[in-house]
């Protein structure tokens, strides 16, 4: 992967995100999405000690099982949300060309999976992966919030009460509903004082945010 015209910060946080080639799925079914979140979390450590397929099994034998912390990573996963096109990743880089590295690795790695397994040739990427710099700790709050609500905009979550069971989100590991503790929450959840406070930091925006994705999708079908 040729290198970024703007090399990305050390130490700093980063909403990086893509999706399909021409909007494609990139995920078919629950493994595809269970594959992607096992990769992000191998390719995290700068030099991974076991085998990936070793690793793979045992995160499928055991999701709530809390993972061995690696001595050295590449980045650290803020927070994350696999849609069936697209996903987000709210990630600090950890050291010199850390995002660009793990990001390399995750993509090909997943890109071979899925064109194993669907029996195709490609690439299934659009592009380079995108990435915005967070520059404010209102941003990195609202970015957080945007991620995990993204099912529920798109209407993969028919109601509010169905978002914080979609799986594919780190969002049930906020609301302290599942025992695995894949991201570093706490560069998040340290501003919010009370256990339910960020539940309902997100929660109560849900409409607007869903309301705005509506609004986009009707200018895009107008312009068209």
């Amino acid at each position: 992967m040729p290198g970024r015209k703007t090399p990305l910060i050390t130490d700093s946080i980063y909403h990086i995100f893509n999706r399909g080639v021409a909007s494609m799925p990139i995920f078919l079914d629950e493994r595809h999405y269970w594959r992607c979140l096992d990769t992000l979390l191998y390719y995290q450590e700068e030099s991974p000690k076991i085998r990936f397929s070793y690793f793979s099994r045992q995160q499928f034998l055991d999701k709530d099982k809390k993972p061995n912390k690696p001595k050295q990573h590449l980045v650290k996963i803020i927070s994350y949300c696999f849609m069936p096109n697209h996903f987000h990743l709210l990630l600090e880089q950890s050291v010199d060309n850390g995002i660009s590295n793990f990001m390399s690795k995750f993509a090909n790695s997943y890109t071979r999976y899925f064109n194993t397994k669907n029996k195709r040739i490609g690439p299934i990427f659009q592009g380079k992966f995108k990435s915005v710099l967070v520059e404010t700790e209102s941003q990195l709050l609202h970015l957080s919030r945007y991620i995990h609500l993204n099912p529920y905009s798109a209407g993969l979550a028919e109601n509010i009460n169905q978002l914080d069971k979609y799986q594919y989100s780190s969002l049930p590991e906020y609301l302290h509903l599942t025992n695995t503790n894949y991201c570093q929450k706490d560069i998040v959840l340290s501003y919010f004082k009370q256990k339910n406070s960020y539940r309902n930091f997100v929660y109560d925006h849900a409409d607007h945010q869903r309301n705005l994705q509506n609004i986009k999708k009707v200018m895009l079908d107008f312009e068209e």
